[in-house]
């Protein structure tokens, strides 16, 4: 979807009983729109298949075969998730594929890669966040109610769908440079959402590796910067981030507290680090003398980086986000009007553009194949069979 935001044409593929996403509700939108029993489009769907066509295409018979290899012929990208190996079993091998277009580039989504001995292990989202870390490092503190828990998102999915965008971009510049070992072919491209999972890691792996010890989970409060977290307020909570010694400053005569700034138990971020158990009650005991938005408006006449904790229509609806437009409408075949999250990356020069809402099962099939050649006769044949 981030690759068709940004102009490319994408086509999605689905088998005949569909993105098993379209059955990942509640929450559904539309439902009754096509009968009594009808239970509406999941909302999981609509959030991520904008500006893509569809087809329906039964992969296990031989016309089917043959209709994706003519698609692959004319492509410039394949993204592909089955299981280790599930492709090839259907006869599109490295080797087939490059015979049908020497310079596609494949994206090959797995669970955990393509070797190793979990090579073979079916991967989700849920299960991933636990196997490759990020679990352990989120949630409360061992000292308080609760244990390890997944993030709020599929962030193991998204996270690799971002990482694939950005390594089919590299890819595709490779194929049109010159200078590249990759001019004017295509490649593989070898993704999971193990590996994915992993390099999100970031300064929680380093810590890792510096100490020898597997970071633990710290609620709200940041591993490496103090104050960094979230505080309870007279009558809510807020989020507070100091992220330098001279918002130290400013922060503690903020609060009404310059002595603190002067105790060289907390000098610098490192002693604050230190002594987080020391600092935090102290803060804490100040924040709970105030309301909300009295300390929002101190701290940000302060310059010092702060926030409510919003919900997620507080966050769609603020006027910061209507500002960037990030809600956008537009037009679905069945719902009408469907609102979603807009565009995160604002291009001067070529600007990304919605142009179509996340398609029906099938809607585009007799589209698409007429592009490849198909006539009428053919295609009312296909459809059938149970092709498309």
């Amino acid at each position: 979807m981030l690759l068709a935001d940004l102009g490319a044409e994408v086509i999605k593929v689905e088998p005949p009983e569909g993105d098993g996403t379209r059955a990942w509700g509640p929450p559904w939108v539309g439902a009754g729109r096509l009968g009594p029993d009808d239970p509406g489009v999941a909302a999981y769907y609509l959030a991520i298949n904008r500006n893509k066509r569809s087809i329906r295409l039964d992969l296990r018979s031989a016309a089917g075969a043959e209709v994706l290899r003519g698609l692959i012929g004319h492509a410039d990208v394949l993204v592909e998730n089955f299981r280790v190996g599930g492709f090839e079993r259907l006869g599109f091998s490295d080797a087939a594929l490059s015979s049908l277009n020497r310079r596609l580039i494949h994206l090959a989504i797995s669970g955990y890669g393509t070797t190793g001995p979990d090579a073979q292990r079916p991967g989700y989202d849920f299960v991933i966040q636990a196997v490759a870390g990020l679990m352990s490092i989120t949630g409360m503190s061992d000292g308080e109610a609760g244990g390890p828990t997944k993030v709020g998102v599929a962030i193991a999915d998204v996270i690799t769908g971002i990482l694939g965008s950005t390594a089919i971009l590299a890819a595709l510049e490779g194929r049109g440079r010159s200078d590249s070992p990759a001019y004017d072919q295509g490649q593989r491209i070898d993704l999971s959402l193990f590996e994915s999972s992993l390099a999100i890691l970031i300064n929680q792996a380093q810590n890792a590796f510096a100490t020898g010890r597997s970071p633990g989970r710290r609620g709200n409060a940041h591993p490496n910067i103090v104050p960094y977290e979230t505080f309870a307020t007279a009558e809510g909570q807020i989020a507070v981030a100091v992220g330098s010694e001279r918002q130290w400053t400013r922060f503690c005569a903020c609060l009404g507290a310059a002595e603190l700034a002067g105790d060289p138990r907390f000098a610098t971020n490192g002693d604050r680090v230190a002594h987080r158990d020391a600092l935090r009650p102290l803060l804490a005991a100040r924040f709970a003398l105030e309301p909300s938005a009295t300390w929002l408006r101190r701290l940000e006449a302060a310059e010092i980086p702060c926030g409510p904790i919003q919900g997620i229509l507080e966050a769609l609806e603020s006027e910061q986000a209507q500002a960037r437009e990030m809600t956008v409408e537009i037009e679905h075949p069945l719902l009408g009007s469907l609102r979603q999250v807009g565009l995160p990356f604002k291009l001067a020069a070529t600007p990304a553009t919605i142009r179509s809402a996340p398609p029906l099962l099938g809607e585009h099939s007799e589209e698409i194949l007429a592009e490849l050649g198909y006539d009428p006769a053919a295609i009312a044949q296909l459809r059938s069979d149970g092709v498309v």
